[in-house]
């Protein structure tokens, strides 16, 4: 059995390897450098099987070595979502609530169009341009307005009279 693997021990290297650096390329965004050498050196492992053990032993390592990455990426994935270390490992959107929250300051400022609001337009909020809707009215350009409510995104605004 030693002398097996270390007569195949190019072979072995090339096809660990070239797992472990598709591994790594998906903790890497886009497609670079780890997973192009990877799927190189996958390549060159198949080749060499196929030279020393036929085709039919290359397409079952081959398809070993598939089953295997995937069930690798799948069980490090779901680890790396739950451990303590997955805000270094992941890219996370704002989460709505916070979102929510934050624009919810805004209730009760005043500030004055900057566009013609039918319904939606720009508003001026001391310095501070944002994309607002009425409540369901047109509002010329100049006028003064007031945030009412904030849904997500979406900043409802009336006209005061001031």
């Amino acid at each position: 059995m030693l002398e097996t693997l270390m007569a195949n021990l190019p072979t072995v290297l090339c096809l660990l390897l070239g797992m472990g650096l598709v591994v790594v390329e998906v903790f890497l965004p886009g497609f670079g450098l780890p997973g192009i050498s990877g799927i190189a050196l996958v390549g060159v492992g198949i080749v060499l099987v196929n030279m020393h053990f036929g085709a039919t032993t290359a397409v079952g390592v081959l398809l070993v070595i598939v089953a295997v990455l995937a069930i690798i990426i799948s069980w490090v994935l779901r680890y790396a979502a739950h451990s303590k270390t997955r805000s270094e490992l992941f890219l996370h959107e704002k989460e709505e609530l916070h979102e929510q929250g934050d624009m919810q300051v805004l209730v009760g400022k005043t500030g004055t169009t900057t566009s013609v609001l039918r319904p939606a337009g720009i508003g001026d909020f001391d310095g501070v341009r944002l994309n607002v809707v009425t409540e369901g009215g047109f509002i010329e350009r100049g006028e003064p307005i007031e945030i009412v409510s904030v849904d997500g995104s979406r900043i409802v605004v009336r006209q005061t009279r001031g």
